[in-house]
């Protein structure tokens, strides 16, 4: 039997701009008849005043009014007061290019006069249900963001959280941001989050990894060349900082910069202009800069090996990204996400975990942090039989460690001794000892809570219990 339920019809709130009143109320009433909520202006001035004090989810405004940029007037103050709208521009033949140039500057589309009224209910439209999609998406990814995560950002632990609060706090803002942490604790993914949380997000996101780069590449690669510059510079190039003119520049391992484009770096911040290499002219960019860094910056400064007023000049706030084995909580979450995500590449259904490999998979140090963690659980979903995750599918270097330990005890939560290892104490374990031993620790570290040394382990109560009488502990 067919479901004649249908989804009740969209309501927008609808600015028409137009300084011909007839036109004006032509366009209006055609939206109207949608069941849209139409509020007439016209001119700039009076449109402006609207987007200040009102809520509207599509502007249609006429191109040229009484000045040849009041359309241009308009769709700028739209993009500022109401950036979750979307703007439709009218225009007459001629004003093409001008319509064109508003479309780079934020504009949904244009329609030319004399309308054709169904192609432009059917254009506001399109411009209104982009509106809602974008805004449903924002409200399902906040609701999946209270309970897993922000921006692919996983993890529901005290650190992570407090990360989340911080980005969320200094995305909107113009504050250049230095993001510091261990390799593969996801500082790029960190400097994406600020980018799309940010009144930049539809201006590029341009990374680079400074390590290993010449000083002669790196100035290639941020400020660009011009024709002739240098053998084989056969046209002009746009460097990074011309590509992401208006967007955020993402420098990945600041610290490996040598100090002499340290020098060139710091100019271009404080002026705000580049120069293309083999150019004499100078071009204005507007950036916000994102640098990460594993290295420890302030030594390096007191060293002379980075510039100290590069340094606080990238640094307007710090976000300390924790280590993997600092948020031990939060891998038995990281393990579905991506068990989910690399069985869905492979068109398979998602394998479970068993319980004794994610025991051990949160006992582990994971010295390369998210990215190892990653990389480990790809090769398993990969290579695994069955549908089932066990240990026996662990690659054979993180068993091999697992099964060596070293000298320092079962790596204790928070522990970072042994490079990646969970350790014995002495001598080799077998796996079944090792997850004694684990589950002994771990009980001891949490004065004996049974609940809350299960949710460490990362596994059920029961389970616990089960695993405590067959290893004869108490």
């Amino acid at each position: 039997m067919a479901d004649d339920t249908q989804a009740p019809p969209i309501t927008a709130q609808v600015l028409v701009v137009d300084d011909e009143e007839d036109h004006a109320e032509v366009m209006a009433e055609a939206l109207r008849r949608l069941g849209h909520v139409c509020t007439l202006v016209h001119g700039a001035d009076a449109a402006v005043d609207e987007l200040k004090h009102g809520g509207f989810d599509l502007v249609v405004t006429d191109l040229k009014m009484v000045n040849e940029d009041d359309g241009m007037v308009v769709l700028a103050a739209a993009r500022q007061h109401q950036p979750q709208a979307e703007t439709v521009m009218v225009t007459a033949h001629g004003d093409v290019p001008t319509a064109k140039a508003a479309i780079r500057n934020g504009a949904f589309d244009f329609i030319e006069k004399p309308l054709d009224l169904e192609v432009f209910r059917t254009l506001c439209g399109n411009a209104i249900n982009t509106v809602f999609l974008r805004a449903q998406n924002t409200e399902l990814r906040s609701r999946l963001d209270e309970n897993f995560g922000f921006e692919g950002i996983i993890g529901t632990s005290a650190p992570v959280r407090q990360l989340i609060v911080t980005l969320k706090q200094i995305a909107p803002s113009p504050l250049p941001v230095l993001i510091t942490g261990e390799s593969g604790t996801g500082k790029e993914l960190v400097a994406q989050a600020l980018h799309n949380n940010s009144k930049r997000s539809r201006k590029p996101f341009a990374p680079l990894n400074c390590a290993g780069l010449s000083e002669s590449i790196l100035e290639d690669e941020l400020f660009g060349h011009v024709r002739g510059a240098f053998t084989g510079a056969d046209k002009d190039r746009q460097g990074r900082f011309e590509y992401a003119d208006g967007g955020t520049l993402f420098l990945d391992e600041v610290g490996d910069m040598p100090v002499p484009m340290q020098a060139k770096l710091l100019r271009v911040l404080e002026s705000g202009e580049v120069v293309r290499v083999g150019s004499n002219e100078p071009r204005h960019v507007d950036v916000r800069l994102v640098s990460a860094t594993n290295r420890p910056l302030e030594k390096m400064v007191a060293d002379g090996t980075f510039r100290e007023d590069l340094y606080f000049r990238i640094k307007g706030v710090e976000l300390h990204l924790p280590a993997l084995r600092e948020r031990r909580e939060d891998i038995a979450l990281l393990t579905r996400h991506f068990v989910t995500r690399f069985a869905q590449k492979m068109e398979q259904a998602p394998p479970t975990v068993a319980e004794d490999l994610q025991a051990l998979l949160n006992r582990f140090d994971w010295p390369g942090n998210v990215r190892q963690l990653m990389n480990v659980l790809q090769n398993m979903v990969v290579v695994h039989d069955g549908d089932t995750l066990e240990p026996r599918h662990l690659p054979a270097e993180i068993a091999r460690k697992l099964d060596a330990g070293a000298s320092a005890g079962v790596g204790d939560a928070g522990s970072s001794a042994g490079a990646g290892t969970v350790s014995s104490g002495g001598g080799a374990l077998s796996l079944d000892q090792l997850e004694k031993r684990a589950i002994r620790d771990t009980l001891k570290a949490t004065n004996g809570n049974r609940e809350h040394a299960a949710k460490v382990l990362g596994i059920g109560e029961r389970t616990l219990y089960r695993k405590l009488k067959e290893y004869g502990l108490k």
